[in-house]
């Protein structure tokens, strides 16, 4: 094993390889769950800067038998992105590698790399007058390469579908060490197998990704918020129908959440508790419409989750 950290550390940088024999040394940031209810033990922690850095360090854990645990932001609750307790395994960790390589603003595509963090990414769409549409709680943290790893979903899936529907290329490191160069930003390619598409959603298993090409879309006109208390499911999916009838491909986002959901928001975010209270077991929707807007709201990032918004989709002003 030593001579693997000391390749390791060739590689990459020996202060970017991290280990428990390192003076005050705490992996708990790498081993941890999110939720603190797992905790394993790797041999080290290894950030490479680059795709060249990751491809020589899975070149050297293959000869030496070692596995890989990828990680990104390490925002998962289902416990993929910490290691086992052996100490025998190395976490990857990519938030070093979180540049935006490129914006084209001609083709709506954005190149990011894995390390990015999701709100990053929609910030830098933003900025260029853009929207990039996958939004999840953990948005501020979580990372582009975790998103694709795992194919998130998150608020607004009825319109713009899952991570896998937002990606149009992708660069993939092999379990072998070699480099898959899929940065492609074409959307109407039929040429071959689908690497793509296999490689996101396989959590790390069939490759480690370094970058991806994004789709981006023209920035909502304006935004719109409906909350309705419904008896039950059988209504929410009612409601569901109709909201689909009016406003058709529009709606962008639709969920449920029950008595015991807002109870938890009422117990831990103070200015919600009235709204909750007044409502109980609610229904809220998101919609995107065709109609210009004089004046363009932001998305909300409400705190906690529970509120919704539509937004009216228009030309960029």
């Amino acid at each position: 094993m030593n001579d693997l950290l000391a390749r390791l550390r060739a590689t990459v940088g020996a202060a970017q390889v991290l280990t428990h024999e390192d003076p005050g040394a705490d992996l708990s940031a790498w081993e941890q769950d999110w939720r603190k209810r797992a905790r394993g033990r790797a041999l080290a922690v290894v950030r490479p800067g680059s795709t060249t850095e990751v491809a020589a360090m899975v070149r050297a854990c293959a000869e030496a038998g070692v596995s890989i645990v990828p990680q990104g932001g390490n925002t998962g609750l289902v416990v993929g992105s910490v290691p086992d307790d052996s100490g025998t395994q190395v976490v990857l960790s990519l938030t070093r590698m979180n540049r935006v390589r490129a914006l084209d603003p001609a083709n709506l595509t954005i190149t990011v790399e894995a390390g990015c963090v999701l709100q990053a990414v929609q910030d830098s769409a933003t900025q260029a007058g853009f929207l990039f549409p996958l939004s999840l709680a953990a948005e501020g943290s979580c990372t582009i390469g975790g998103n694709l790893a795992t194919n998130a979903g998150g608020t607004q899936v009825l319109r713009y579908g899952n991570a896998r529907d937002l990606c149009l290329g992708l660069e993939v490191v092999t379990a072998q060490g070699d480099v898959w160069h899929g940065l492609s930003g074409l959307r109407k390619d039929n040429t071959g197998y689908d690497l793509r598409d296999l490689m996101i959603g396989s959590e790390g298993t069939l490759g480690i990704i370094t970058a991806a090409t994004l789709k981006l879309f023209p920035a909502p006109a304006a935004q719109l918020t409906a909350w309705a208390r419904v008896p039950g499911v059988a209504a929410a999916v009612a409601l569901l129908n109709l909201a689909r009838a009016q406003l058709g491909p529009a709606l962008t986002g639709f969920e449920v959440m029950g008595a015991f959901a807002l109870q938890l928001v009422a117990r831990h975010f103070a200015a919600a508790r009235a709204l909750c209270r007044r409502h109980g077991a609610a229904r809220h929707g998101r919609a995107a419409g065709a109609e210009r807007q004089r004046v363009r709201s932001p998305r909300p990032r409400p705190a906690g989750g529970f509120v919704a918004s539509r937004h009216r989709a228009g030309p960029r002003q």
